[in-house]
């Protein structure tokens, strides 16, 4: 048996476990033993978003991998172990648990926090943000601190003082040199920075130098700068830079840099041939990277070289960035100090917002090298191209910083190599984008997840959504972003337009702001959802009935055969035994057959249409009230039993999903909605796979959000850690209107979040931080869902002319026939494998089938004509002339009699209905399905004379062309 030549990676940072990925991407470790070195007890995990650690994200949620990442490709992981030697002649390294040998030796150990020789820095006076175990240690300073102070106004010190401000301190930044961001800002835009930074209440002091800390006055500790000038403060954070961790490489003799570093040549090699250094702590042509994305591009090198191809070199990296600090805009690009020689420069100042933007030049203006930008990142993605491609500047280019609406155009995506790269943290280009997409590639989560462009820092998600848009539209993929023909705009925009002009009806937005028509199954239940969710008014209002699809017009969802199964709410899953026993009763007494859902209720099917008022009658006269199983709205909590009888449990955790669901009932959005509340972290209700889930602790609540299961399963993300109740339902008051606000149609939370712009960065922003100033107008609106709150059920028992939509014939008080009752587990279903019944040729003469009364405007009824069932649609007009439209009722797709429970719309300005249970359309003037017309139904003449609708056989033939795009 051969034994594998070793690869060890010591460092299981992100730039070492991403070093490890491409081994394995190489097949490396089907050649290797791989062995990965950490010192910390963690799994690796994102550095870049350390700050959500503080703010209650859970470290396991950090991490950069799952579970068995390791274990799946034989790789052995080493957590909280330290080399402390290595042996370049034996080709060795040394831990406290052994010796093991290597045959190539990948140091990516990262950096050190720089601490300056200030007499005093110790304990609460001496803390650092590196890790996470440094946070738990600013965490702890904080218990009881009133003040915090970051020394050092750089990007991580800035982080820092976030981090200080979430926890609730009063935060001072204090910073050496004359402006913030010296790295990646000019004076100038280090001075607009300070000035934003400031307008959000934190304290900042530029050309200050510390002499010392010692013992404070009315805090823990005392400030003392070179100017004599003071600050108390209770804890102190140092941030004054970062220095390479090279002391493995110096100490073996590798060639160090006279400031630290390990240095590496073109190939990442260092002074010995099998030794490598990749990340913070190599020196590179004297530079050290304190960027992820050059540390990524080193470990892509290296596993290249090792796999064998040669010519793998690493020539320098990109330093510019683009971030969001304390809810500010900043950007760095390229050559942003202008420190090339002859380079000229425009700049915008922005006095009244205080944004500040740069544009540098090369000496001639053939290129544009760099730029920066605070208070408006919009910018950057066009300039960034500029800048990395060289592509040649407008005319002017001054119109690239300049306000929108001043000239400036945005670089297209069209006008990109393929070369360009959109995603620096993994090195994505626009090639790739267009690989992905000829491979089949049609949706913007599939490509992340592909080609993990946007999955570092996520700083190109807005440039690579337009870049994929621009590739698809090219190869003639429609990317269109209208609701229908029937609105021009997305359902966002519709929400605002509704809210925003005091919009109640169909009508009166298709009036001022569609184009025309009845509207259709896309825009009526989406405009419906709308304007429920905007104002609260019961969905069985007459102005919402044509809106809504049969289970929300019907309120119970409709099953194959066209019964609708009943679910009465049972909040929690807490049920008592006398509701249990009418539950019982009632499946009993209507033949229904039930059924305990996954969302801890009983699910009673196969219900007629007719039928329905008297169960509900039963229901709600034992208590109960509607589920809104069958609507877009909150439809269960789960819960476990919790701390009222579990020995596990630490919350009451039914009680809490009691209130939610009490509170949260009723309410109305883009997709259905679904709650879970655990008693404990052993999460028996499986808060983790819902649109909202909390888990109990000891001392508090833990949120989480935008999970779901279904076709696309996923884990909901922690959203904030040990809330009490009241900040818990703020928090989720707030999350769930901004979702209804902002979602797509029929969008899951799920796959909303994952298109969000920002991600739960900008989620927690929006939500937590209120950095768009509207957390006050969400709750107020959340507010008055809550107290408007009716049993849809309850309202449609008491209204007479509403009771009227539940007859199966509008002319008959018979059942449907085709039902029937089949022996398998006393469900109810249509019988199978019938024949097609042959139609007759129908009544040759006027026929009256009805009074006009019995028709709804907008929307179908059925009626009796001898044993056929016939549709009636009725299109009401403003000048009293209506219309009635008559089809079979008989659906060809299902066999089951539903048509008349269809959606009434039009389609290319044809007017067609649609089935409730698949969706086909079918004209309703001629019968003919849109969708395949081999499966077309028979229209018949209707008219409307004195009162009364009459019907007669058509004499002519329905063409057979379909008509549906």
């Amino acid at each position: 048996m051969t034994t594998k030549d070793n690869i060890l990676i010591v460092g299981n940072g992100m730039v070492g476990h991403y070093c490890a990925e491409q081994l394995i991407m190489h097949g490396l470790h089907e050649t290797h033993q791989i062995h990965v070195f950490g010192e910390e007890r963690h799994h690796a995990y994102d550095r870049v978003h350390l700050t959500d650690y503080m703010v209650g994200q859970d470290a396991l949620a950090l991490r950069l991998h799952q579970e068995d990442f390791h274990t799946a490709h034989g790789i052995t992981l080493h957590l909280n172990t330290r080399i402390t030697q290595i042996d370049k002649v034996a080709k060795t390294v040394t831990t406290e648990n052994g010796i093991l040998p290597y045959s190539t030796l990948i140091l990516a150990t990262g950096s050190l926090p720089f601490v300056p020789p200030v007499p005093g820095n110790t304990g609460t006076a001496g803390l650092v943000y590196r890790t996470l175990e440094d946070l738990d240690l600013i965490r702890a300073a904080a218990e009881g601190a009133r003040h915090g102070t970051v020394i050092g106004g750089g990007l991580l010190g800035l982080e820092a003082a976030n981090a200080l401000k979430v926890l609730g301190l009063d935060v001072s930044v204090i910073q050496i040199g004359t402006h913030l961001m010296p790295a990646q800002l000019d004076e100038e835009g280090g001075r607009a920075l300070k000035r934003r930074i400031e307008a959000l209440g934190i304290d900042v002091r530029v050309l200050h130098q510390t002499q010392e800390i010692v013992p404070g006055t009315t805090h823990r500790h005392k400030l003392v700068f070179a100017d004599g000038t003071t600050l108390d403060t209770d804890m102190v954070v140092f941030s004054a830079g970062i220095q390479p961790q090279d002391n493995l490489g110096r100490a073996c003799g590798l060639e160090i840099g006279p400031r630290g570093g390990i240095v590496v040549d073109n190939q990442c090699r260092t002074s010995e041939r099998d030794i490598f250094a990749v990340g913070e702590c190599a020196l590179w042509e004297g530079q050290v990277f304190g960027l992820v994305a050059p540390g990524y591009s080193m470990a892509r090198t290296v596993a290249a070289l090792l796999a064998g191809e040669t010519e793998a070199a690493f020539t320098g990296a990109d330093m510019s960035t683009k971030l969001k600090l304390q809810g500010v805009d900043v950007g760095s690009i390229g050559d942003a100090q202008g420190r090339e020689p002859g380079s000229t420069s425009y700049r915008f100042i922005g006095e009244a917002d205080g944004s500040y933007r740069r544009l540098v030049l090369s000496a001639d203006g053939t290129r544009i090298t760099g730029a920066v930008l605070v208070g408006d990142n919009s910018y950057y993605d066009t300039i960034f191209q500029y800048v990395q491609n060289g592509i040649t500047p407008p005319a002017d280019p001054a119109a690239l910083i300049l306000p929108r609406g001043e000239g400036v155009e945005l670089l297209g995506a069209d006008a990109l190599p393929e070369s360009a790269t959109i995603c620096s943290c993994h090195n994505v280009t626009k090639g790739s984008i267009s690989a992905a997409i000829e491979h089949g590639c049609t949706d913007l989560a599939t490509l992340k997840k592909d080609t993990k462009a946007s999955t570092g820092c996520g700083g190109c998600s807005a440039l690579l959504k337009s870049v994929f848009e621009a590739e698809l539209t090219a190869r003639g993929i429609t990317v269109d972003r209208s609701l229908c023909e029937h609105f021009s705009y997305t359902r966002q925009e519709l929400y605002s337009l509704v809210r925003v002009h005091g919009l109640h009806s169909f009508e009166e937005l298709m009036t001022q702001f569609g184009n025309g028509g009845l509207g259709c199954t896309l825009c009526k239940p989406a405009v419906g959802s709308i304007l429920a969710s905007a104002w609260n008014k019961p969905i069985t209002d007459p102005l919402y009935i044509p809106l809504q699809d049969t289970n929300d017009t019907f309120m119970g969802n409709m099953q194959k055969n066209g019964t609708y199964s009943v679910v009465p709410r049972i909040a929690g899953g807490e049920i008592t035994p006398d509701r249990l026993i009418v539950l019982g009763q009632v499946a009993k007494k209507y033949n229904l057959y039930t059924k305990i859902t996954g969302g801890q209720r009983v699910d009673l099917f196969g219900a007629q249409l007719h039928q329905l008022p008297e169960i509900w009658t039963e229901l709600l006269d034992a208590g109960f009230e509607t589920g809104h199983a069958y609507g877009k709205s909150t439809r269960t909590v789960k819960s476990c039993v919790g701390s009222t009888w579990c020995r596990y449990g630490v919350q009451d955790s039914v009680g809490k999903a009691l209130d939610l669901e009490n509170r949260y009932k009723g309410l109305r959005s883009p997709h259905k909605l679904k709650f879970a509340v655990s008693g404990c972290t052993r999460e028996c209700a499986e808060a983790q796979s819902k649109d909202v889930g909390i888990i109990a602790t000891e001392n508090g609540w833990n949120l989480y959000v935008c999970g779901n299961g279904g076709m696309r399963p996923r884990h909901a993300e922690l959203f904030a850690t040990d809330l009490d109740s009241e900040t818990l339902v703020k928090y989720i008051d707030r999350f769930l209107m901004f979702y209804i606000r902002t979602a797509d149609k029929l969008q899951r939370t799920s796959v909303w979040r994952e298109n969000l712009e920002g991600g739960l960065d900008y989620l927690k922003d929006v939500i937590i931080h209120d950095s768009l100033g509207i957390c006050a107008e969400l709750e107020q609106q959340m507010q008055h869902v809550v107290d408007t709150y009716h049993c849809e059920w309850k309202d449609a028992l008491t209204d007479r002319e509403k009771l009227k939509r539940f007859r199966t014939f509008v002319n008959d008080s018979r059942p449907d026939p085709n039902i029937r009752t089949v022996p398998e587990r006393d469900q109810i279903r249509p019988a199978e494998n019938q024949p097609e019944r042959q139609q007759d040729a129908g009544p040759a003469d006027w026929t009256d089938l009805c009074a006009e009364s019995d028709l709804v405007p907008g929307s179908g009824v059925v009626a009796l004509y001898e044993d056929t069932q016939i549709a009636l649609f009725y299109l009401h007009e403003s000048q009293g002339n209506g219309r009635v439209f008559a089809v079979d009722n008989h659906d060809p797709f299902s066999h089951a009699n539903v048509l008349g429970r269809g959606l009434m719309g039009d389609h290319k300005g044809q007017p067609v209905v649609a089935s409730p249970l698949y969706k086909q359309h079918f004209n309703l003037e001629d019968g003919t399905c849109l969708e395949d017309a081999a499966h077309s139904i028979r229209a018949w003449q209707a008219r409307l004379r004195g009162g009364r609708v009459e019907i007669r056989a058509r004499t002519m033939t329905a063409p057979a062309e379909a008509v549906l795009a």
